[in-house]
């Protein structure tokens, strides 16, 4: 008889063994199912919780292909009404910069329309604004500045009127701008300054325009003349990015920028024509297309963007 009760004791305990180890099992599938985009609700009711792109608008202001306004110019909106979500609520804004939570990024479009006075081109475009409240505030190459984002080309028209496949669209500025002191010393009528460097997608490709000089021996006042007769580019292709997220970093101080793409080693500009630049400087981000075509459109994704000085 005692026999016969341990037998069914020990089925007993095996049977309760194998419950719990496939509860257990269970279990865990259940909690690993949770996306880490849910919250878990004990009730049961999950809910996607939205991640949105890394910026803070704090020192940028946007410029649009749009002039709503009717005043002649871009339209253009102030960090103080982009930021705190601002951005989200701006009849203008939301057509041309838009979140995109399901990859956490903003997007960035624009097409030809309204140009400013210094260019052709139209733009969905950040502009640095070290003092929020003053844009004639800016910085030198001896103050220096670090500017890294991660963006990517989401789509971009074809290109119908030269050999490239697609049109060329500018993600990344340091632009030059005449200094306050030398706008008064000079009587000048305008303080636009000619970029420093561009960062140009160009079939896939991400290029470096650097200005230089056409002289090294150009000397003291004659280096603010902005034309291309005593500035010019030259170039860097830094390869293949494609339709593929990437990172960049630029790194500016006196006589110096350091780029680096992603996790590559940095390229290194350091020469005469940066050692004599007589610009301060202004960093800017976004989505410049540089064509007219009518047709054409350009949508950029930046998941984050950060500027230290």
């Amino acid at each position: 008889m005692m026999t016969i009760l341990n037998k069914l004791r020990a089925v007993l305990i095996s049977f309760i063994a194998i419950a719990s180890l496939f509860f257990l099992v269970v279990n865990c599938s259940s909690t690993e199912n949770i996306s880490d985009e849910e919250t878990i609700d004990p009730n049961g009711n999950n809910e996607e919780v939205a991640i949105y792109a890394d910026i803070n608008f704090s020192n940028w202001k946007i410029t649009l292909p749009i002039d709503a306004n009717n005043n002649g110019s871009p339209d253009e909106y102030q960090p103080s009404q982009l930021v705190n979500n601002g951005y989200r609520t701006l009849t203008q804004v939301k057509p041309f910069m838009y979140d995109d939570t399901t990859d956490a990024s903003i997007v960035f479009y624009t097409y030809p329309a309204v140009s400013t006075a210094n260019s052709s081109y139209s733009r969905t475009e950040l502009r640095e604004l070290i003092n929020p409240s003053n844009s004639k505030d800016n910085w030198t190459l001896a103050e220096g500045g670090v500017m890294t984002g991660k963006l990517k080309v989401q789509s971009i028209s074809e290109n119908s009127q030269s050999s490239s496949t697609y049109h060329n669209v500018i993600v990344m500025q340091i632009h030059g701008i005449i200094s306050q002191e030398d706008m008064n010393t000079h009587n000048f009528s305008s303080n636009n300054g000619p970029p420093l460097l561009k960062m140009y997608w160009k079939d896939g490709y991400l290029w470096a325009h650097k200005k230089s000089l056409l002289d090294e021996s150009t000397e003291g006042d004659d280096l603010l003349d902005v034309s291309s007769s005593t500035w010019y580019d030259i170039k860097h292709n830094f390869g293949y990015v494609g339709f593929e997220p990437f990172t960049f970093k630029i790194i500016a101080t006196q006589g110096k920028l350091e780029l680096q793409l992603n996790n590559n080693p940095p390229f290194i500009y350091q020469d005469v024509s940066l050692s004599k630049w007589p610009f301060e400087n202004y960093f800017k981000a976004g989505n410049y297309l540089v064509t007219t075509e009518p047709t054409a459109f350009s949508y950029i994704k930046y998941y984050n963007l950060n500027v230290t000085h």
